[in-house]
């Protein structure tokens, strides 16, 4: 059995990529900050699949914890690792903007990606195969009113993608990066501190995308033959072009 190991494991698109593995019978390492959840979710998925999940309390902020307990995976192989953990905060003008909330976007966006990638990529080069797939954002393609911030963690995280691909080409380590557009999940209410009337606003006479869709193309992406790298994917809902054009129903 292939296992794959996923950051922010116990909502939205983590937790939907995590039933979506599971269900076709691969084994988990999850990642989160919620132990309670990370528990929950790891006795749901057993009992229901009959797979094996080992489960990782931590905060990808945190280097030092982060070392601490994925070294001691040294020996587990490891398929498949989603870079998932990530968040917006507020959105306002740069002359507006909050320290503490550009803090957090870029310790979990960015580092946080690479703290994970830095510590399991080693993993994958003594196995001499593997598979980042990185979750970003329209976000990282184009810049919108307000975004600031949040688009250059993103952009980022494109560029990064597009770097450690060529850095693990020499190892057969395939590299995926997924760039959601509108998806409706935890994601506006986390951006508008818990405001449920503006994040509801954001999806107001559009269907958006759904965890489960992303998780779908993660999946795909995972699944294909070796010989098969998908280096990037775009998703958007039917009615969305780009980030700042899509056409709403009365």
């Amino acid at each position: 059995m292939k296992t794959v190991f996923i950051t922010g494991a116990t909502s939205g698109i983590g937790e939907a990529c995590a039933e979506k593995f599971a269900q076709n019978n691969y084994n988990l390492i999850l990642l989160a900050r919620r132990e309670e959840k990370l528990i929950q979710l790891k006795n749901d998925l057993e009992k229901k699949y009959s797979i094996s999940i080992k489960i990782i309390c931590a905060d990808v902020r945190n280097y030092s914890d982060l070392e601490k307990k994925l070294t001691q995976l040294t020996d587990t192989k490891i398929d498949i690792l989603i870079n998932n953990a990530g968040l917006s905060l507020g959105l306002g003008p740069i002359h507006e903007g909050d320290i503490s909330q550009w803090d957090t976007m870029i310790d979990t966006n960015v580092k946080g990606l690479l703290y994970v990638t830095r510590l399991i990529s080693p993993i994958m080069l003594k196995q001499n195969s593997g598979h980042i797939i990185n979750i970003s954002s329209i976000a990282g393609r184009e810049t919108y009113a307000n975004g600031n911030v949040y688009c250059a963690t993103k952009h980022a995280v494109d560029s990064i993608s597009k770097a450690i691909r060529i850095d693990m080409l020499p190892y057969g380590i395939k590299v995926t990066n997924i760039a959601p557009g509108m998806v409706n999940t935890n994601f506006s209410l986390v951006r508008f501190n818990g405001d449920k009337n503006r994040a509801d606003s954001v999806y107001k006479g559009i269907e958006p995308l759904y965890a489960i869709d992303i998780a779908e193309s993660v999946y795909f992406a995972g699944a294909q033959a070796d010989n098969v790298n998908l280096n990037d994917i775009v998703i958007t809902p039917k009615f969305q072009a780009n980030a700042t054009t899509s056409i709403r129903k009365e």
